[in-house]
This record gives C-alpha cells, sequence and structure tokens, in this order.
C-alpha cells in the first residue's frame, strides 16, 4: 500500500476524501458518487476491510469511474494525511481530545479559506459501525459533527460524504482567498508535523515525563492534538527541532 507523495499531483482546488477503514464496497462506490455530484475527485482508502479495487464499490459508483479509477491505497491514517497540510475529521460523539467542533457550514468556509492559501486540505470519515478513534482524530487540525435528530442521528459513510460535500459545493467562492503574510515559508504538511512529534515524543520519554504508563496515552494524544492545532509554518517545525534538541543536550550535560 501507498504513503502519501509531497510530489503527487493532488487536486489543489477541493478537498481529498479519505474514507477510513471502511467495511462495505457499496459504501465505497456510493461515496465516490456523492463526491462526483459534488465536484470532488480525489479520493483515499485507509485499510479497506475487503481490499481494493472491489466489484461492489463500482457496481454501487453508478458511473463515477473517475474518482474509483484514481483511489489510492494506505495502510495508517498517518500515510494518508501525510502530504496534507489540514485535515477535518467528522465525528459523532464527544471526545477527551481538545478540538474544535464546527459544522459541516462552517467547515467549508474554513476549507475554502485553507485551499486559498495554498494549502491542501483532507476530510476523514470514519468506519460505518464504529466511526474514528482517538488514534485517527489526532491527526486532525477540527473535528466535525453533523447537527441530526439526537435520538437518531447515525449515518452511513456514504450519506456523511454527501452532507460534507454538499456544504462544500455550495459554499461556492463566497469566501476571499487570504493569503499568508510571510511568503518565504509555508504551512507544514501533516509528515513534518508527525516527524516533529516524534521527535518531542523521544525527548519526552528520555526525560521521564511520559513515565506513567497508564496515563501515557492520553497525554501523547493531547500532546499530538496540541500540535495539529497549533498550524505551524514549515520554519516553525525547523525551529521547534532545534529547541527540543538543545532543551536535551543540555539535559544530558547536567
Amino acid at each position: 500500500m501507498g504513503r502519501a507523495s509531497k510530489g503527487r499531483a493532488v487536486a489543489a482546488v477541493t478537498p481529498v476524501v479519505i474514507l477510513v477503514r471502511p467495511q462495505l464496497g457499496e459504501n465505497i462506490g456510493m461515496a465516490a458518487r456523492a463526491m462526483l455530484n459534488c465536484g470532488l475527485s480525489t479520493l483515499r482508502l485507509v485499510a479497506p476491510r475487503d481490499g481494493w479495487p472491489n466489484p461492489k464499490a463500482q457496481r454501487a459508483a453508478s458511473g463515477a469511474d473517475v474518482v474509483l479509477e484514481t483511489v489510492e491505497v494506505f495502510d495508517t491514517v498517518a500515510d494518508a494525511v501525510a502530504d496534507l497540510g489540514r485535515v477535518v475529521a467528522t465525528t459523532a460523539r464527544s471526545r477527551e481530545l481538545a478540538q474544535r467542533i464546527v459544522t459541516p457550514r462552517q467547515a467549508a468556509g474554513e476549507m475554502h479559506g485553507w485551499i486559498g492559501q495554498g494549502e491542501r486540505v483532507g476530510i476523514l470519515f470514519g468506519p460505518e459501525r464504529t466511526g474514528l478513534t482517538n488514534d485517527d482524530m489526532v491527526h486532525a487540525d477540527t473535528a466535525l459533527s453533523i447537527p441530526l435528530n439526537p435520538q437518531f442521528s447515525s449515518l452511513n459513510m456514504a450519506q456523511a460524504v454527501l452532507l460534507v460535500a454538499y456544504e462544500w459545493t455550495s459554499w461556492g467562492d463566497a469566501t476571499p482567498a487570504e493569503r499568508m503574510s510571510d511568503h518565504s515559508t509555508r504551512p507544514a504538511d501533516k509528515e513534518e508535523l508527525a516527524n516533529l512529534f516524534e521527535h518531542l515524543e523521544r525527548a519526552l520519554d528520555q526525560s521521564g515525563f511520559l513515565r506513567h504508563k497508564a496515563m501515557r496515552p492520553a497525554m501523547v494524544n493531547n500532546l499530538r492534538a496540541l500540535l495539529q492545532r497549533a498550524a505551524m509554518t514549515e520554519q516553525e517545525v525547523r525551529t521547534f527541532h532545534g529547541v527540543i534538541k538543545f532543551l536535551s543536550k543540555n539535559k544530558h550535560e547536567e
């Protein structure tokens, strides 16, 4: 399975749709159809249960072949978002992570703004039965929740894709394209943030900060979510690496 490449052609003006551990080929096909209805065409799959390609997806797509023909498959969410600058994750329940939660309409406006700044954007959709886990969510900058009947709010994956994609396409060009004032750098992508977090995690392990095994998973996820929300540039990531290296060196010299 693949790993996102910085040099790969990514649709510059529309978000990448990422289906995480999809279980049914039919839902993949219907999601592709919903995407094309709304002008989206870049689809990635993370660990599809029944593998890929899937004949059931082809039949359910009802002609959305242009989407299915370019599907990319990844082993992990981290790999699938590595070349993206911003990620929105859909969720149907409250989380332990301190993440902003927005509606599809709010997310559409923010995504148009990010893309207007030249960033690559992705949307994560979770498995049909369980949704995204906290380990999936930590790769996102923002959580998206669809406001529905609280007594009956379950959607299948394709329905969720359609609702979010519709808000994206109906937003149009209403959001003015904002530009970063400093053109000497660019937004850090998810791979660069992942490498930074691995560096930070190693340093924290060496310092003993993460010594409590029972608390470690929650602490790690909260720190990872904090870095995602920081919206750092590539230059800021390099600076952060330097800070960690300097502090670790001084710690060893004490």
